[in-house]
This record gives structure tokens, C-alpha cells and sequence, in this order.
């Protein structure tokens, strides 16, 4: 599943090129739109030596990423995996953390933290079976790589554009069918995994996943171009009231209060991470601004005050000074 649904990401380019053909005033050819958007692998563009070095590292986090989901949902509810693959925010801060630099950040410590907390909470709600401690590592693992994946990117390819995002999504795709292709014929022969007949394969089932797989990356590409990445970021958040929603109609969990904790726990966790750096800075400006602001309010009102009285003074023949 991972690598079919991982090969529908070469019509990623194609996809940009057909918005750009409807949308540009300028038009531009599909070769030299690709050499362009090719820029994100260095000034010399895509060479094989790039192709193989960016590439590799990259596909094969992909791959695990979307392989250990998979597995993580044999073994726990949507709204868990959602959940905990919520704490991807968490281990990206701290990697960019320790890797990056980046700022240290008190407020994201303390989300990792509740990340952290969710996670063993999790573990404990079905009292630490076997399946839901497994089906947790898988889903810890599979936010691991995906936070992973995002530093690397940032150290090593910096920030993209839309053009050269799909250009590397597409440009993973071909990796995935040229290098990967061996990793299921592994899996099948070793009786890791097993099939039946290609005949027998859901083909609908598998094509929609890869559909909405392909359809999920491009809006995910195209929000943080046209929007802001705090609306997307809301937008994985909203994943978990989600499942939830569907796995209480279908009935296939039933929410303990462990359980609910662990979750509500994380999405705290997560919305804490899209705190701007300046939060404090901003908070305090904002604090600020309203106490000017009833402050003009109460010397506004003593105005009015003052003058009514003087009125009222002159109107009684007699003279008085407000203290104020």
C-alpha cells in the first residue's frame, strides 16, 4: 500500500503544470518550468549524483513514515494514530532544537512534554497490552521519521516554493518506483507480508487511498502557499475530533477517560507548538494595549464628569474646582 500509493506522487509535477498552464500569463515549456523548479536540488539542477544523494535519505523516510502509520493502524483506532501522530510538532522542535539551533522555546518544552505524557497515557489505557504498546511505537515511530524528514529537509534543501515542492514530491515518486520497488518482493518472499492474487487486490480501495494520499500532499503544498502553515498545521489537529466522530459511529472504540485524557493532552501539546517565537512579546503588547486603552476610557469618563459638574455648578450660581 505504502509504495503504490507512493508512486501517485510523479503526477504531482504534472498536476502543477496543468495549474500553471491555466493560470500564467506567461506560459512556459514543461522542460524548461522543470529545470526551473529544479533549482531546490543547487544551481546545477537535478544530476544524478543529486538525484541519488537528496533523494535516497529522503524517500526512505517517506516510506517509513507512511509504512509505520499503516501499521500502527492494525493495531489502534484512526483517532489514536491521529492522536499521537500529532506529536510529530513535539520531536520536530526538538530536533531543529539540537540540530537547527533554533530558539529554545520554555512553551514548547512544555508541549513536548505533554506529547510525551499523551504518548505513555496512551500506552496505559488498555493497561499496557501488547497490541496497544506496539501499535504506539509504530505511530510514535511513524512521527519520529516524519519529524525527521522536515529538519532534513530544512537543513539540507531550505524553504520551497510550489513549484519546486511538487517537482521533489514528484522527483520521490520516481525514486520510490526505480529503488523501492524491491522492498515489497522482499516483504512477500520473506512472509513478512502476504497477498493473494493481483486479480484478488481491492483496486478501488487501494487507487482512492492513493488518490487522496496524492490529493492530501498537494493541498497540503498549496494551503501553505495560498494561506498561512498555522491554518494547515490547525488542519492535522482537526484530523483527531475527526476520527473520533467516525469511530463512534461505526462503533469500533469505546473512549475511557484515559484514553480521552492522553488525546485531549496531545492536541494541547500541538497547539502550543504553532505559538509564534514572539509569543510573549506579543502577548505583553496586547496586554499593554488594553490597559491604554481602559486607562483613555476612565479619563474619558472623569472628563465628561468633570464637565457635567462645572454645569451643574454654574447653573446652582456657585463655583466648583473637581479635584481631578
Amino acid at each position: 500500500m505504502t509504495w503504490f500509493s507512493t508512486n501517485w506522487n510523479i503526477m504531482f509535477f504534472p498536476v502543477y503544470y496543468s495549474g500553471h498552464l491555466a493560470t500564467a500569463q506567461e506560459k512556459q515549456s514543461p522542460m524548461k518550468k522543470f529545470r526551473e523548479c529544479s533549482r531546490i536540488f543547487g544551481e546545477d539542477g537535478l544530476t544524478l549524483k543529486l538525484f541519488l544523494k537528496r533523494t535516497a535519505p529522503f524517500s526512505i523516510l517517506w516510506t517509513l513514515t507512511n509504512y509505520l502509520y499503516l501499521l500502527a493502524l492494525k493495531k489502534l483506532t484512526a483517532t489514536d494514530v491521529s492522536a499521537l501522530f500529532c506529536c510529530n510538532k513535539a520531536f520536530v522542535f526538538l530536533l531543529s532544537w539540537i540540530v537547527l539551533k533554533d530558539r529554545f522555546m520554555g512553551v514548547r518544552i512544555v508541549a513536548a512534554i505533554m506529547a510525551i505524557t499523551g504518548i505513555v497515557m496512551m500506552a496505559y489505557a488498555d493497561n499496557f497490552h501488547t497490541d496497544s504498546i506496539v501499535g504506539v511505537a509504530f505511530a510514535v515511530g511513524s512521527a519520529s521519521t516524519s519529524a525527521l524528514y522536515k529538519v532534513l529537509f530544512k537543513m539540507f534543501l531550505g524553504s520551497a516554493n510550489f513549484g519546486e515542492a511538487a517537482h521533489f514530491v514528484s522527483t520521490l515518486g520516481f525514486f520510490n518506483l526505480i529503488f523501492i520497488s524491491f522492498t515489497p518482493v522482499i516483504l512477500y518472499f520473506t512472509k513478512v507480508e502476504h497477498w493473494s492474487s493481483f486479480a484478488a487486490l481491492p483496486w478501488g480501495y487501494l487507487c482512492g487511498m492513493a488518490g487522496l494520499w496524492l490529493t492530501f500532499n498537494i493541498l497540503v503544498n498549496v494551503g501553505v502557499v495560498l494561506t498561512y502553515p498555522i491554518l494547515i498545521s490547525i488542519g492535522t489537529v482537526l484530523s483527531v475530533p475527526g476520527n473520533a466522530a467516525v469511530d463512534l459511529l461505526k462503533q469500533e472504540v469505546i473512549f475511557n477517560v484515559v484514553r480521552l485524557a492522553a488525546t485531549i493532552i496531545i492536541c494541547i501539546g500541538f497547539l502550543l507548538m504553532l505559538l509564534p517565537e514572539e509569543w510573549d512579546e506579543i502577548t505583553l503588547r496586547f496586554i499593554n494595549s488594553l490597559k491604554e486603552k481602559k486607562n483613555e476610557e476612565h479619563v474619558d469618563d472623569i472628563t465628561d464628569s468633570s464637565v457635567h459638574l462645572r454645569s451643574r455648578s454654574r447653573a446652582n450660581g456657585t463655583v466648583s474646582i473637581p479635584l481631578a
